[in-house]
């Protein structure tokens, strides 16, 4: 059975209702959210923001979109948000710029966007894996054009260490793409050879069809080969002094993303659509969509939690020449505190 979006706001509203006394709009606190682009990859605080959560929590939640993760980080930086959802890397950048950020919690251990997808032509040339793109060259004998939302966004850094990882890394001529409605032009004009895609881009391109994936992070074990295990992917970040002047602030913004986060592993995988598609993917490829909500489910327990052992993983793409990011200890950065508190309090 379909669950419209006001069904399932109304459903939510009412147990809120009666389970978690609401804060009035007057009294409530304004957070702001940055990430970026508008993808169901960032779907979790607009769940946080649909289910009611933030309010909750005295919150009133303000998301932030912009082309690609690095505006997440930027509009943090500047102090335009409070909070952010990016890449790990993202964090760890400006706390080497003299921006000290806290992670509080992941929202994805295998990465989504690390995927590869090439143009059709060429993948029907046989060029079906990331040693045939690398070992390609354009009419020009140029190296081929591989295209990251932006230099130094997480796709970057995920695509980038995936051609290294295999003695590839000179190779390729990364550029910056932006979001779909500039990468898959460039794509199927042939401006790019490849670009870097989360999951509902794949599933648009190759409807499309002007593109095919060759490096597929979905696929058991692709992940794992080339990075070892679950890695921190995905965070929910704040500047440090965020996290010690305002905790009550931090805890009631936690408190919301667990709770969302335990209300998608819980729900039918159309439910969570219904909810979130009408007000930010109208006009989006239902199947793109489904692709990419679905894959957290599928690919990890979806529970926040980072360990040691995980971010250390994350070594092998964050600390490379090209990334700027110095070595950094997990207890300088990472703060589970309060996500430890939300899991006591929603169990």
């Amino acid at each position: 059975m379909r669950i419209t979006r006001r069904e399932a706001l109304i459903a939510g509203s009412a147990f809120a209702a009666t389970a978690f006394p609401r804060v009035s709009r007057a009294e409530a606190k304004v957070a702001k959210l940055a990430f970026g682009p508008v993808s169901p990859v960032y779907a979790i605080g607009m769940i946080a923001e649909l289910k009611g959560y933030f309010k909750d929590e005295g919150i009133d939640p303000k998301l932030v979109a912009g082309n690609s993760g690095t505006f997440g980080r930027q509009t943090l930086a500047a102090e335009q948000a409070m909070f952010a959802h990016g890449d790990a890397s993202h964090p760890l950048q400006l706390s080497a710029r003299g921006k000290p950020c806290k992670i509080l919690l992941a929202t994805e251990m295998v990465c989504s966007y690390a995927n590869i997808v090439v143009r059709k032509d060429l993948y029907e040339s046989g060029i079906t894996s990331v040693e045939k793109l690398a070992a390609y060259k354009r009419a020009n004998d140029a190296k081929p054009i591989v295209a990251a939302t932006a230099i130094g966004s997480g796709t970057w850094v995920y695509g980038t260490y995936v051609f290294e990882a295999r003695g590839l890394g000179d190779r390729v001529n990364w550029v910056a793409g932006g979001g779909p409605n500039t990468m898959f032009p460039s794509l199927e004009t042939k401006q790019f050879d490849a670009i870097m895609a989360p999951p509902s881009w794949i599933v648009e391109v190759e409807k499309k069809g002007f593109g095919k994936v060759i490096y597929d992070t979905a696929k058991p074990g692709e992940f794992a080969k080339d990075f070892g295990g679950t890695v921190p992917v995905l965070v929910i970040y704040a500047l440090a002094d965020t996290v010690t002047q305002d905790k009550a602030m931090a805890q009631a913004f936690v408190n919301a993303i667990y709770r969302a986060m335990k209300w998608v592993k819980a729900s039918p995988l159309a439910e969570v659509q219904a909810l979130v598609a009408p007000k930010y993917f109208a006009g989006v490829d239902p199947d793109a969509v489904t692709a990419e909500l679905g894959f957290d489910v599928s690919t990890w327990s979806y529970d926040g939690t980072i360990d040691k052992a995980s971010f250390e993983r994350g070594a092998k793409p964050w600390y490379r020449k090209g990334t700027d990011i110095p070595a950094t200890k997990y207890e300088d950065v990472v703060d589970l505190s309060f996500l430890d508190a939300a899991k006591a309090k929603f169990k």
